[in-house]
């Protein structure tokens, strides 16, 4: 079992861009030198750190406590959580989230988009945030999507009511939408990022 302040080294590992010296964890944890130094040695009888003899930076995480490498999520614009509106493609960064915390493989096509608007309040999803879609997901009936319905993007809630598909918004103030013309899914909502202020 790890104490606390095991843990806030092993955080500080994961989160280290290259391996730090003993003073350097000391440093970051507002701790003595040689109290950083008997943690560690504690994580690397437990297994959890390994050290290279001879060098300065020599502390790294093992085994399962290893960060595992991101998956690189294009984010492709903004989507309206309102009333559906054109949107234009347009890679603005790229997101790495790990996949353990998506439950997809690698391989899985995923893109962010930034939702702009209310519609989806009532599931939590406000103005701002980051909904990260998976492309290529048949929609199951209750998914939240994002949806091209006649040529206007939107992300809402895919229905189908007596076999007929439709999206509903997660707020009283928009009515539901029932495609004209076509109805395309473009992906189903796999996580979000809370980026809006609560």
């Amino acid at each position: 079992m790890l104490s606390p302040r095991q843990n806030q080294i092993i955080e500080l590992l994961r989160t280290s861009e290259a391996s730090p010296t003993v003073a350097e964890v000391a440093q970051q944890l507002g701790i003595a030198v040689t109290t950083a130094k008997e943690h560690l040695a504690a994580l690397e009888r437990k297994g959890v750190i390994r050290r290279e003899p001879g060098k300065r930076r020599n502390i790294q995480l093992a085994g399962n406590h290893r960060p595992r490498a991101g998956v690189a999520i294009p984010v492709l614009g903004s989507i309206a959580a309102g009333y559906p509106e054109s949107v234009t493609e347009q890679r603005e960064e790229v997101l790495s989230i790990s996949p353990e915390v998506l439950g997809v493989s690698h391989g899985t096509k995923l893109f962010a988009l930034r939702v702009r608007g209310d519609s989806m309040v009532n599931a939590g999803i406000l103005d701002g945030d980051m909904a990260v879609i998976q492309a290529g997901r048949e929609p199951m009936n209750g998914d939240i999507v994002a949806a091209l319905i006649d040529g206007e993007t939107t992300l809402k809630r895919f229905l189908r009511k007596g076999g007929k598909p439709f999206l509903h918004a997660e707020n009283p103030k928009y009515a539901d939408l029932s495609p004209a013309r076509e109805l395309t899914i473009q992906g189903v909502l796999r996580a979000l990022i809370s980026t809006a202020r609560r």
